[in-house]
């Protein structure tokens, strides 16, 4: 069943210009990106963002992270896009991640991880009506629709 879910190339991946090489790594395993858009976080919307993290004690480092430049987030679909992304992304510990993955690959540390997934249908709906309209990402699926039959 095709799901959506969204995904953040962190600052880290941004400033090294990783960025294309994960995105492709993400078209080369099945997803269609919906959406893109580039932007710099502010601490508002990071905190908002991160909102579910608030109290735990990287709360506030992982605010100054995700503001310290801009974010590539792109909503993407695909069959069980929530699992599967979490499987492509690997582990949070890129020390700890399959050797194949996005974070084993491109991520500096636990906090400097290259990349955020989604890890919920309830969350990947919040986080991409965080980032994209409704309106925008129907079009968007539809386009994609329409181009599937050319």
């Amino acid at each position: 069943m095709k799901e959506r879910t969204l995904t953040i190339i962190k600052p880290d991946s941004v400033v090294k210009k990783t960025y294309g090489s994960i995105l492709q790594i993400l078209l080369d395993k099945g997803f269609d990106i919906l959406k893109l858009r580039w932007i710099r976080l502010t601490r508002e919307q990071a905190r908002a963002f991160y909102e579910v993290h608030k109290g735990k004690p990287f709360y506030g480092e992982l605010v100054e992270f995700m503001t310290s430049g801009p974010v590539i987030a792109a909503a993407l679909e695909r069959d069980n896009a929530i699992s599967y992304l979490r499987e492509v992304m690997g582990a949070t510990d890129p020390k700890k991640a399959d050797p194949a993955s996005i974070r084993s690959r491109f991520a500096e540390s636990i906090q400097r991880n290259a990349i955020h997934g989604s890890d919920s249908p309830e969350n990947a709906r919040k986080e991409v009506a965080f980032f994209f309209a409704g309106l925008e990402l129907e079009q968007a699926s539809a386009a994609a629709e329409a181009n599937d039959g050319k």
